[in-house]
């Protein structure tokens, strides 16, 4: 009988050592798989820690700002004469076959793309025949800027969504907050410039690159530069370069010929129909201001720190936190640190060789708008996780009640 019982025991011991064994082959195993990371940029991105604060949708995100930018286009004003008679009255013309044209537009200079003014017109036009001439004109101007507000609602949710996904919901919803109450954004989003589209286009590039799609961010990249402003390459190219780096350099570089090529035919084509000869507008623009004695001197002439006096009434002290996050970020205790830079160099390279332009004007800094609220974001987020250490993510309440108040 007592042989028996020890036999049992001995029996039940094995199994459940046996048992133990098999788990911990299991648990080893699992640990030695490598791990996947969420996006293709960071392996640091996806910590237990930023996985657990879930993300912000895209819907939720536009929801919130279109409501802002219906407010926009409903009583921003005009801040610029160039939108007016630059864009709104040639706009006018292909509506209605009447308006002022500037001498830009005469085919001797040519120095205005009329594909950009198309692009208007998908939606101006169809407004035109729907309320018609006299007081439908003015719904026709207000269907379009809330166009405008919605383009600009869109491309800004995506960045939002994408950050969530990428760095953290707390990051963006500190964007989020900015883009939403930062009076610069509110007028530069439903202004018929240029500089604004380069502004939409800047937004989805990097919304895409930060999402693993070089492609498209290549895309978006030529679309602003050669139907927005051709000025602004100097902004895309941190981001075309990580575009490169992270997608391939053949295929990239394929991507963006095919894409400039073919905006390239369209708007000479645009251009060919309403100039009356073979011209390419946006070649002609940069011919005229850097080698054709077009002298911006004349006019608008500010000091090397107009831009920062006019970031800072724009943005207030977010302004100077996104200055400051390239400093703030050697303290951060961050692995994924470097792509974010990347992502944000756009601000200061264009805010630094802008500044040494004789002439300047506000909408000129339209195109890193987006990304002056992404960097002043970053910056706070990481003041404090310095300031708390580890308990930054959780327990910074009080420091969040202070800068929303601010």
């Amino acid at each position: 009988m007592d042989a028996q019982q020890d036999l049992g025991l001995r029996k039940r011991s094995t199994s459940s050592a046996s048992s133990a064994s098999a788990e911990n082959a299991e648990n080893v195993a699992s640990t030695s798989e490598p791990k996947v990371a969420a996006t293709p940029l960071s392996a640091a991105s996806t910590s237990s820690s930023q996985s657990s604060d879930g993300e912000i949708k895209w819907g939720f995100a536009f929801v919130v700002l279109i409501l802002l930018r219906r407010f926009s286009a409903n009583s921003n004003i005009i801040h610029d004469c160039d939108e007016v008679f630059n864009y709104w009255e040639p706009l006018h013309y292909l509506l209605y076959k009447s308006g002022f044209q500037t001498w830009e537009y005469s085919s001797e200079f040519a120095l205005r793309s009329y594909f950009y003014l198309l692009l208007h017109a998908l939606v101006a036009g169809p407004a035109a025949w729907w309320y018609g001439e006299g007081p439908g004109k003015v719904h026709v101007f207000f269907t379009t800027r809330l166009a405008l507000g919605i383009i600009s609602a869109a491309s800004e949710a995506a960045l939002v969504s994408t950050i969530g996904r990428r760095y953290g919901k707390r990051l963006a919803a500190y964007t989020l907050m900015l883009l939403c109450f930062s009076s610069g954004c509110c007028h530069s989003s439903t202004s018929f410039l240029p500089s604004t589209f380069s502004m939409y286009t800047m937004t989805i590039s990097v919304a895409a690159l930060m999402s693993g799609r070089p492609y498209l961010a290549t895309i978006a990249a030529a679309c602003g530069v050669l139907i927005g402003w051709p000025f602004c390459v100097l902004a895309a190219v941190p981001i075309v370069l990580y575009a490169i780096q992270m997608g391939g350099f053949k295929r990239t570089i394929v991507v963006g010929i095919l894409s400039s090529m073919l905006i390239i035919i369209v708007s000479l084509l645009a251009d060919r129909f309403f100039y009356g000869r073979w011209t390419l507008s946006i070649f002609n623009l940069v011919i005229y201001n850097v080698f054709g004695g077009g002298d911006s001197s004349l006019y608008g002439v500010e000091s090397t720190t107009f831009y920062f006096r006019n970031g800072f009434n724009n943005f207030n002290l977010a302004f100077i936190l996104a200055l400051l996050l390239p400093i703030i970020a050697l303290f951060a205790q961050r692995k994924n640190i470097r792509s974010l830079l990347v992502y944000v160099s756009p601000v200061y390279i264009w805010l630094g060789f802008m500044s040494m332009q004789p002439h300047k004007e506000e909408r000129f800094l339209y195109p890193i708008y987006t990304l002056i609220c992404l960097a002043a974001a970053a910056t706070v987020e990481m003041i404090a996780e310095i300031a708390y250490g580890r308990r930054g993510r959780t327990e910074d309440s009080t420091f969040m009640m202070v800068w929303c108040f601010i």
